[in-house]
C-alpha cells in the first residue's frame, strides 16, 4: 500500500466516483483502486515548530561556538570547518530539492531532479566560489547524464556518446576559466579528463556493443552544449587547451566507431582477425589518449593528471588482456605477459614524462 497526502487522496476518491457514476469502473473496482493507497501522517504543527526552532538553535549555537573559539583553532581546522560547511549546504540543496518535489507530488525517482539538484548546487558554487560545492554539482550532473541516456535501455553507444559529450564539455569550460578562475579550471579539467578516459575505456572493451540505441532529445541537447562549448574553447582558450579538447574529441570518436564496429563483442574462444585488430586497436587508442593525458599533467603541471593517465593504462591493458587474449595465453603466461606489458609501459611512460619536464 503506497501513502499519499491527505489532499491528493480526497481527490482521487472523487475521481474514483465519477468514474464509477459513468460506468466505467464498478464497485469493485473502485474499492481496490483506493485499497491500494492510505493517507500519509502529517507532522503535528507543535513538531514543526519545535524542529524548526531546535534547528534554528542548532545552527546559532554552531556558528558561535566556532566563534567563541576560532582564534584558538589551528588554520587546517578552520579551513576543514568552512570546507564541510559548504559541503553541507551542497548537499542540503539536494535535500530541498527532493522535498519540493515530494510536496508537489513529482515522482522522486525521475533524472529531472538531479539535474534541478546539480545546477543550484553549481549556482552555489560559482555564488560563493567554494570547490567542493562544485564537485558535487559535477557528480550530480554526471549521474543525471547517464541516467537520463541509460533510462529506456542499455546501450555501450549511450553510455560512451553521453558521458564522453559531458566530459568534453568539462574541459571545454575549462578552457574558459583559465584566466578567470583558475581552480575552478582545474577541477573542470581534470573531472573532464576523467569522463573521456572512462568513456574511451569502455567504448573500447570488446563485449560493449552499440545496441538499439536512438538519441533522445535529451542527448542532442548535450551534445550540441558540448559543441557550443567545445568551439568557445577553441577560440578563447590557449593552445594547451585546444590541444586537450583535440585529443579528446579524436578518442571519443575513435571509442564510438570501436563500439559500433561490435568486433570481439560474442566472446569466442577463437579469435578472429578482426577481434585482434579491434582489441589492438583499442589499447592503442587508450593508451594514446592516457599518455596524452601524461604529457599534459607535465605540461601544467599536475600530478593528478598524471596519476589518472597511469591507472588508465593499467586498467585498460588489464582488460583487454583478460577478455581478448586469455583464450590465447592461458594460465601463468598470461599474467607474466600481463606483468612485464605493465612494467614496460609504466617505466616508458615516467621516461618521457621526466625527459619532457627536463626538456621544459
Amino acid at each position: 500500500m503506497s501513502t499519499i497526502p491527505p489532499a491528493r487522496l480526497e481527490w482521487l476518491g472523487e475521481q474514483v466516483r465519477l468514474w464509477q457514476g459513468d460506468g466505467t469502473i464498478d464497485a469493485r473496482q473502485a474499492e481496490t483502486i483506493l485499497g491500494r493507497y492510505a493517507a500519509s501522517t502529517r507532522r503535528l504543527p507543535l513538531v514543526r515548530l519545535l524542529t524548526a526552532v531546535g534547528g534554528l538553535f542548532l545552527g546559532v549555537g554552531v556558528i558561535w561556538l566556532v566563534a567563541a573559539n576560532i582564534e584558538s583553532l589551528s588554520p587546517t581546522v578552520r579551513v576543514a570547518a568552512v570546507a564541510a560547511v559548504w559541503l553541507l549546504a551542497a548537499l542540503l540543496i539536494g535535500a530541498l530539492v527532493f522535498q519540493a518535489a515530494q510536496t508537489l507530488q513529482v515522482p522522486a525517482y525521475e533524472p529531472l531532479l538531479l539535474a534541478c539538484w546539480a545546477v543550484a548546487a553549481l549556482v552555489h558554487a560559482y555564488a560563493v566560489e567554494a570547490l567542493l560545492p562544485l564537485l558535487v554539482a559535477v557528480s550530480i550532473g554526471t549521474v543525471y547524464v547517464l541516467w537520463a541516456s541509460l533510462e529506456t535501455a542499455w546501450s555501450g553507444l549511450a553510455f560512451v556518446v553521453s558521458l564522453g559529450g559531458y566530459g568534453l564539455a568539462a574541459l571545454a569550460v575549462a578552457a574558459l576559466h583559465a584566466r578567470w578562475l583558475p581552480t575552478f579550471a582545474t577541477a573542470w579539467r581534470e573531472v573532464g579528463a576523467l569522463l573521456v578516459l572512462v568513456a574511451v575505456t569502455v567504448g573500447a572493451f570488446p563485449p560493449v556493443v552499440a545496441e538499439d540505441w536512438e538519441p533522445g532529445t535529451g542527448t542532442w541537447v548535450l551534445l550540441a552544449a558540448a559543441g557550443l562549448l567545445g568551439a568557445t574553447g577553441l577560440v578563447r582558450g590557449t593552445a594547451l587547451d585546444r590541444a586537450e579538447l583535440g585529443v579528446g574529441a579524436a578518442a571519443l570518436a575513435g571509442a564510438a566507431g570501436l563500439v559500433l564496429w561490435e568486433a570481439g563483442a560474442d566472446g569466442a574462444a577463437d579469435l578472429s582477425g578482426a577481434d585482434v585488430t579491434h582489441a589492438v586497436l583499442g589499447i592503442t587508442l587508450c593508451a594514446g589518449a592516457a599518455i596524452a593525458l601524461a604529457v599534459d599533467g607535465t605540461l601544467r603541471p599536475s600530478g593528478r593528471l598524471t596519476v589518472l593517465a597511469t591507472a588508465a593504462l593499467v586498467v585498460v591493458t588489464t582488460l583487454q588482456a583478460f577478455t581478448v587474449f586469455a583464450p590465447v595465453l592461458e594460465g601463468a603466461w598470461l599474467f607474466l605477459v600481463l606483468g612485464v606489458v605493465l612494467v614496460g609501459t609504466g617505466l616508458a611512460v615516467d621516461r618521457g614524462r621526466r625527459r619532457l619536464a627536463e626538456a621544459l
